[in-house]
């Protein structure tokens, strides 16, 4: 199994020769996408959707209705290799995937809410989640939980929080690029004065850099 950290909430899973990528948006470099068997997306904003980056890959798509429609309309090309998928599903990309939850995390409550769908990957022995933009938890045990650590929605409280409570491992900080480098340090602080006690490991890496 290899996990690659790529821009802000991008991760690439690669095992037994098939590589995921999920969420290349706006601040994920295209080369993400080399290579890549399937792409998973979450929701629609541009931070985790970019229709450009799905132009550049032939690998097929899986999304939920709401990013379906924008790619029909965005990307017409990508159409014909889209696969929707829904709260609950379980489907193949080259490795097992489940669908988890249906909305995004409240902004404000004046915003309507979004619909989202994170995902349980399973490589062989071990499970990777990633939730998009909301803090539910998957429902099952999970090796690895690619956790948000900043973003309009959210506090460092609530970051530890989903941790403790999804209870993976082995934590790698996604949804990065809201803060600066002193903002995710102080993140990293909190993380690390909390999981560690509860036999949770919290780790932050750069892009293009692996778990």
């Amino acid at each position: 199994m290899r996990i690659t950290k790529f821009g802000h909430a991008c991760v690439r899973v690669e095992h037994d020769g098939t590589a995921v990528v999920l969420d290349p948006g706006v601040f994920t470099d295209v080369a993400a996408l080399d290579g890549a068997d399937a792409v998973l997306i979450t929701h629609e904003h541009p931070d985790h959707y970019l229709p450009d980056h799905l132009l550049a890959t032939e690998a097929p798509v899986f999304t939920i209705e709401a990013v379906a429609a924008l790619i029909r309309a965005d990307a017409p090309a990508v159409a014909e290799r889209l696969t929707v998928v829904a709260p609950g599903d379980r489907f193949d990309v080259g490795l097992p995937v489940r669908a988890v939850g249906e909305l995004h995390a409240v902004i404000h409550p004046e915003y309507p809410r979004i619909t989202n769908s994170g995902y349980v990957l399973t490589l062989g022995g071990q499970k990777v989640y990633h939730p998009g933009d909301a803090l539910t938890e998957p429902g099952e045990d999970v090796d690895v939980l690619l956790v948000p650590v900043s973003a309009p929605w959210m506090r460092a409280s609530e970051a530890i929080e989903f941790a403790r409570a999804v209870k993976a491992p082995r934590n790698l900080a996604i949804h990065d690029r809201v803060y600066s480098d002193a903002g995710l340090g102080i993140v990293d602080t909190h993380m690390n004065a909390f999981l560690p006690k509860d036999g949770l490991e919290y780790v932050r890496r750069a892009d293009g850099e692996d778990l």
